[in-house]
């Protein structure tokens, strides 16, 4: 496979994951904004959205530090064109690699890559409401889904299908890792709101982000204990969103793809997956969850460097 088809497949499942995972954290953060504290500012509430999304240097430059609105953060986030991981610009990239390797995808995708830029490239002209906005975003995560619904039935599997699972699988266990760390380093400080409404409206609002509120209920009984959510969104590998799950599927992918004479890549995946099989409950929290997850985030850009320069250059 040419390697300019190699990463247009992967860069196109990493722009349509992120683009759907920010509009569920966006989603969800409109949903709770009405049921947390009275007192919480604005910065308080948008906050944690714009280091997830890797975009508070920029919206400080543009903004200025500390001046964080809904409206503003609601249209930087969604459609600002100078952010680079807004959900315009993901959704915009996603169609341009999409029509890279367009002889490699189904005619079905093709269609549909078409459909969901043009529909949310008008809906996302001119300004956002709340409510606007959340109508928007409960349809794109339903859009992204009908996609890897698209690409689970209509496309052949070979090295294609493996670069786009491998794209996918990686932007899902990054973003997870970027939003248990902000979120859990919020949660975590103030032991008195332990068991308190907020607390249990926080823990929610963390599962919902990640769609796995109804997956920890079923799994654990025993209420929202720090330890069992990160064991969950960690290492549980029946939950699709765990760390541990989109790893295990980079694995299958690279199988498929084959990684003779790429050492590197070898290398970076083995000590990601060392990292996760030499883990447990006790031992997260006993170094650290943030210095965890921040080990983490180093070994999936390792990961990600190895193969750009032996499978895309």
């Amino acid at each position: 496979m040419l390697s300019r088809i190699a990463d247009s497949m992967y860069w196109m499942a990493r722009y349509l994951e992120r683009a759907g995972e920010t509009a569920r954290l966006m989603e969800i953060n409109l949903l709770y904004m009405v049921e947390a504290e009275e007192d919480m500012s604005e910065n308080d509430k948008w906050q944690p959205i714009l280091q997830i999304n890797s975009s508070e240097p920029l919206y400080d430059e543009q903004f200025g530090g500390g001046n964080i609105s809904t409206p503003r953060v609601l249209q930087f986030i969604s459609a600002g064109r100078n952010n680079p991981s807004s959900i315009r610009t993901c959704l915009r990239l996603f169609r341009e690699n999409a029509r890279v390797a367009r002889d490699r995808i189904s005619k079905e995708m093709w269609e549909a890559v078409n459909e969901v830029w043009m529909k949310f490239d008008e809906r996302l002209r001119g300004p956002l409401s709340a409510e606007r906005a959340g109508a928007l975003f409960v349809e794109l995560r339903n859009q992204v889904a009908r996609f890897n619904g698209l690409v689970a039935s209509t496309m052949m599997r070979g090295e294609a299908y493996s670069f786009y699972q491998l794209g996918g699988c990686f932007e899902r266990a990054d973003m997870t890792s970027r939003t248990l760390d902000v979120k859990y380093h919020i949660i975590l400080p103030d032991i008195s709101m332990v068991g308190s409404a907020l607390d249990y409206y926080q823990w929610a609002a963390l599962l919902k982000s990640l769609s796995g509120f109804e997956a920890f209920r079923r799994t654990y009984h025993s209420g929202f204990m720090a330890a069992d959510v990160a064991e969950f969104v960690v290492l549980n590998r029946a939950f699709p969103r765990s760390i541990a799950f989109s790893i295990q599927h980079m694995g299958g992918a690279l199988q498929t793809i084959g990684l003779d004479n790429k050492e590197m890549t070898r290398t970076a995946f083995a000590a990601l997956s060392a990292l996760l099989c030499s883990t447990s409950q006790q031992q997260i929290f006993d170094d650290g969850l943030h210095e965890y997850l921040e080990s983490l985030l180093e070994k999936l850009s390792s990961f990600h460097a190895a193969l750009a320069e032996e499978f895309f250059q």
